[in-house]
């Protein structure tokens, strides 16, 4: 007859247990797992000993708040042989004796959360389950160990901005290990509507990647519920902190967490985007923050962005834009519901754009499925395929109230897709695979099975008079320089135009600012084959106090010729580089010995800056902390702003520092140094 083990204490060896199953980063005071991968702890008999075949031990783990069976959030199983990692299993170790080393294992496919192991009638011990991207049984497996180095564990990172012709490195802290943080991404799932509404039906769905990166969608923005951040792209962050202002998601979640899940003011793509991430690796779900520049924000769903300009060639206000570049998030995972092709990356959106299924969130959808025009696939599939590959129409809105078609453009949207490259702080482009390569036959193809009612539409070059804009590499905030508009004659006769070119201030989201500069040429004359170039100048005077944080100008020209009544338009955005940002450590890194790193910047432009302050914070190098240090005194043109900030790494290894440098003129200028801990 089986005989109950008598349990009197146990061990639950968080120590080997958490660096087995790659949580130590979280600490070692609790026991923290992944799923689908065997723990070991310690249990102290108070009399008999262990006998195989003989002594029993029931255990049951239950999650949320009304475990059941059915929902999976429920599993009771005795003692087997050996263990079984398809499943819920226990086996012993050890040999006969008063000390038993029990090993578990919970199912690959358990929800994740926070649980309560029971073992036999006395012991009860509580750990947190996580997702197991190193675990072939579980959804989010992942074969490849430096991926999931840099999608699982990596706790810095690089966002792209700027633009498509300059893409900008901004450092980022995603400290999804730091101290609170996953009991705060736990949190955010207890606060989604779905959980408050029917708490365990939600806790059976966090068994399910595509679930829970659904609701992280949702949740990282606040539109519909208590969620992380309030999104806001027009001046003025009263009440709030400038979305520029941060250099990592800690400190965003850490507000959400003290101020009563209240949003945390104010958020644009690449913090959403940040948060998100975050959130899902903490979770152990590999993700990765990505960019696409002109990116399209299709409205009605048909995969054409209307554009309408005035007669001077100045954007007239509209819902469909095409932002400057716009991020987004993916997570790796399988999908069940769909073909196998369209396992792996999966595009989500926590930016509130437009609805979905009445809430604003957006995906996991297959980044394949968007390749291939598959718009029927879950979730919010057309809505991602037009950011990447949305026509654009251009219409002239005139005096008399009439329209005319100006252009169509089937290749300018979803340009230079990009991602942080694994291991490494370089730049990876995957715009492959969003889209095949524009106006190839595949891509057309793709359009046409994703009901593109203007597929065959290709772009009507202007064989007669060629328009583009040219500019300088040495675009500097504070200094003045030239734009220029090329007008080529590409016909045998003589043309008489009339030539547009104009300049101002832009947001990334596409919304236009003040005029920067502007000349309107009403007799531009070209004889056949001729080319002329217009200069147009930008004087820090003029545009320094209208450029937006994003740095961003929007240059239009607007070509008429006068013969043929021909409209020709062409835009670009350019951004103006922010000085650099040296930084310099001084002393020898080594883990719980205090470093110096010298911080300086010289100041660009031709006056003083005021109330300068430099701040740094780095996974496991600010305790999770920001320090900041400000200046007392002005910093003149061409002087150097210089600080010494003092911090004390806690672990060893290789770790980002991120550093931002803020004053009255000059905003939010972003700086990092890798540092090796020894």
């Amino acid at each position: 007859m089986a005989q109950a083990l008598d349990i009197d204490r146990w061990d639950l060896e968080c120590g080997f247990n958490n660096l087995d199953h790659r949580t130590d980063l979280n600490g070692v005071d609790r026991l923290i797992l992944r799923r689908g991968q065997p723990f070991t702890i310690s249990l102290y008999l108070r009399s008999g000993i262990y006998q195989p075949g003989v002594s029993s031990l029931d255990c049951i783990a239950e999650t949320g708040p009304q475990p059941s069976e059915q929902y999976g959030t429920r599993a009771s199983f005795g003692l087997s042989a050996n263990i079984d990692t398809s499943c819920w299993s226990a086996a012993v170790t050890s040999p006969p004796g008063d000390m038993v080393a029990l090993s578990l294992c919970s199912a690959p496919d358990a929800p994740i959360g926070r649980y309560t192991l029971t073992v036999g009638r006395s012991m009860r011990i509580e750990f947190i389950l996580l997702f197991n991207p190193w675990c072939t049984g579980d959804a989010v497996y992942m074969d490849n160990e430096k991926s999931l180095e840099e999608y699982v564990l990596s706790q810095g990172g690089i966002i792209y901005r700027g633009s498509y012709t300059y893409p900008i490195s901004t450092p980022w802290n995603f400290g999804q290990f730091e101290s609170g943080i996953l009991d705060i991404c736990l949190r955010i799932l207890d606060m989604n509507p779905k959980c408050l509404k029917n708490p365990g039906k939600d806790c059976s769905g966090r068994r399910n990647p595509i679930y829970v990166s659904r609701v992280l969608s949702a949740m990282v923005n606040c539109n519909d519920d208590k969620g992380v951040l309030l999104g806001k792209w027009t001046d003025g962050y009263e009440g709030g902190v400038s979305p520029m202002f941060w250099r990592g998601s800690v400190e965003i979640l850490r507000n959400w967490d003290t101020q009563a899940c209240q949003p945390v003011r104010y958020g644009q793509c690449w913090v959403f985007a940040a948060v998100a991430c975050s959130i899902s690796r903490a979770l152990g779900i590999p993700c990765r923050v990505v960019t696409n520049y002109l990116s399209a924000h299709d409205n009605n769903s048909d995969l054409v962005i209307e554009c309408y300009i005035n007669e001077n060639g100045q954007l007239i206000k509209s819902k469909e834009m095409v932002w400057n570049y716009h991020c987004w998030v993916e997570n790796w995972m399988t999908r069940p519901d769909l073909k196998s092709d369209f396992n792996g990356w999966q595009a989500s959106d926590p930016t509130p754009q437009e609805k979905s299924n009445g809430v604003y969130c957006c995906g996991p959808v297959s980044v394949r499925s968007i390749k291939e025009g598959e718009l029927t696939f879950k979730y919010d599939a057309p809505f991602v395929f037009a950011e990447v590959n949305a026509d654009i129409i251009t219409i002239m809105k005139k005096k008399d109230g009439s329209t005319s078609k100006v252009t169509t453009n089937t290749t300018k949207v979803g340009q230079k897709i990009s991602t942080k490259s694994v291991g490494s702080d370089a730049r990876e482009d995957i715009t492959h695979l969003y889209k095949y390569p524009e106006d190839t036959d595949e891509e057309r193809e793709a359009f046409k099975k994703a009901n593109h009612q203007n597929a065959l539409l290709k772009q009507q070059q202007n064989q007669g008079l060629h328009l583009t804009i040219k500019v300088t590499s040495d675009m500097k905030k504070g200094c003045d320089f030239d734009v220029f508009a090329v007008v080529t004659n590409n016909t045998q006769s003589e043309k008489k135009c009339r030539l547009v070119f104009g300049s101002c201030a832009v947001s990334y989201s596409g919304l236009l600012g003040e005029n920067c500069g502007f000349k309107d040429l009403l007799n531009v004359e070209l004889s056949p084959g001729a080319e002329r170039r217009v200069p147009l100048r930008l004087n820090y005077s003029k545009y320094g106090g209208l450029v937006t944080e994003d740095n961003l100008i929007r240059l239009a020209a607007l070509l008429m010729d006068y013969s043929t009544r021909d409209t020709t338009l062409t835009v670009r955005n350019i951004v103006l580089e922010n000085p650099e940002i040296k930084v310099r450590i001084l002393g020898e890194p080594k883990q719980n010995r205090k470093l110096a790193a010298e911080i300086t910047l010289k100041n660009p432009l031709p006056e003083p800056l005021d109330n300068c302050c430099f701040s740094i914070e780095g996974a496991n190098l600010t305790a999770g902390q920001v320090i900041s240090e400000r200046l007392g005194s002005s910093v003149g043109p061409g002087e150097d702003a210089k600080v010494k900030i003092y911090f004390t790494p806690t672990h060893s290894g290789l770790r980002k520092l991120v550093v931002d440098f803020d004053s009255n003129k000059l905003c939010h200028v972003k700086g990092y140094r890798n540092v090796i801990i020894g």
